[in-house]
């Protein structure tokens, strides 16, 4: 027994001495990126050999890795994931209660983003009138690109969708083979301890990657920081004030009410446990690379099965963007009053359904939301022009909303776990 407890302490002391150095790697990278952008001189070995050289290909490469793992990871988690619940009706439910907590807090969001740009007004004082505008896109593509978002949901070919890393199509194939291999029974148990087996391999996989994390996480930061400095941030500092005060609303306050609301557990216990995970979420930018890391601390740190979170967490991942549409919402509104464009309520309607929308198949990689927004932008006829004066902060902000859209994630699991009494509480509030 005392044997079995010094095993699980060491274990604790390892995972605690990673997280350690995620956040020593954070802190000196950001460090050494202010170095380089203020203290060096410019010069083509700072450019090209440090910056886009050594800390871009070390940084990437970390990303292509994390990346190279998902497609399997995801598309195993789902489908052992569906398996476990087993029973069909039970697995319905928690995917129906899944989806529509996750839209619902995507149009809240949007809402909230809404809400507070408009009593701050941060395009105000910019008069971008009399730049040329490109032609929006017409109401046909956009239509079209529309019903194009939902027929995609299904695979014609799964292995195309595979090998593309379509994360919606993997999915709902993922899930159908799930649910019909539990339906099997005993006929497929070599198949499904294939899929339990090579689910395991993935997570080993995963976590071997994971101890590169501090080296990637020192590069990223220490890139973006060289690049991007301080300076860059005073004339849109308003529209990132923005930003980031949705992002902390919806993160510290409709988050953790909801939490507090429909489960009844501590909301500050959980900022505590699951604090790790935003700092990676934020340093890597990207909601899929966190998919085994929160499955993990869900289950260890407070107690949520991992027959809810391995089905809902990487479905979170691909369709659960709030932060992303947090962005958006705010960014529909800087670009308004940047080039003078008045909208009205029905306006405000249309980006929430369609930002709601365009989160379904929003990729969980780097800065991708600025793909979607302009199918945002085409909604309400503003000018594209107006994404190009927030891509040179988008990078801060893509970490920081990254960090709110797998936070989401991990407080819908809670609460749809919750309800289906899989949370051990004792391990929640560390009871045991």
């Amino acid at each position: 027994m005392k044997e079995k407890n010094i095993k699980e302490k060491t274990q604790q002391k390892k995972k605690m001495g990673l997280t350690t150095k995620i956040f020593v790697a954070l802190i000196a990278g950001a460090i050494l990126g202010i170095i380089l952008c203020y203290l060096v001189p410019d010069s083509s070995f700072k450019k090209d050999v440090i910056v886009e050289g050594i800390l871009y290909v070390i940084g990437q490469g970390f990303i292509r890795l994390m990346r190279m793992l998902v497609v399997p990871l995801v598309f195993c988690s789902i489908v052992c994931g569906s398996m476990a619940v087993g029973d069909t009706k039970k697995l319905g439910s928690v995917g129906v209660k899944t989806l529509i907590f996750y839209l619902c807090t995507t149009a809240l969001a949007i809402t909230v983003a809404l809400t507070i740009a408009n009593i701050f007004n941060p395009g105000k004082g910019l008069d971008m009138s009399q730049i040329q505008v490109t032609s929006t896109v017409s109401e046909t593509t956009q239509s079209m690109s529309m019903t194009e978002t939902l027929l995609d949901i299904i695979p014609v070919n799964i292995f195309n969708s595979l090998s593309e890393g379509n994360m919606l199509q993997i999915i709902v194939f993922a899930l159908i083979l799930g649910v019909i291999l539990a339906n099997m029974g005993d006929r497929v148990d070599i198949v499904k301890n294939f899929f339990g087996q090579f689910n395991d391999i993935m997570m080993e996989m995963t976590m071997a990657v994971m101890k590169l994390a501090p080296i990637g996480v020192f590069c990223l930061i220490a890139k973006t920081f060289a690049e991007i400095g301080f300076e860059v941030f005073i004339p849109l500092l308003k529209y990132m004030f923005c930003v980031l005060l949705a992002l902390a609303v919806q993160c510290f306050v409709v988050y953790l009410g909801l939490l507090k609301i429909f489960s009844g557990l501590n909301p500050f216990i959980f900022i505590k446990n699951f604090f790790p995970v935003m700092a990676f979420a934020f340093s890597t930018s990207t909601s899929n690379a966190t998919i085994p890391m929160n499955i993990d601390t869900l289950a260890e740190k407070m107690g949520v099965s991992k027959k809810i979170s391995s089905f809902t967490i990487p479905l979170g991942a691909t369709i659960n963007m709030d932060g992303t549409s947090i962005m958006q919402g705010v960014a529909v509104v800087f670009t308004a009053q940047a080039f003078g464009i008045p909208l009205d309520m029905m306006d405000y309607l249309t980006v929430i359904g369609t930002a709601t929308l365009a989160s379904i198949g929003t990729a969980g990689v780097p800065s991708v939301g600025l793909i979607t927004l302009t199918m945002v932008f085409n909604s309400v006829g503003l000018p594209i022009e107006g994404i190009a004066l927030i891509m040179g902060i988008d990078r801060i902000l893509d970490m920081t909303r990254t960090a709110v859209n797998i936070t989401g994630d991990a407080v819908c699991t809670t609460i749809v776990a919750s309800w289906n009494k899989a949370v051990d509480r004792d391990v929640y509030y560390r009871r045991k």
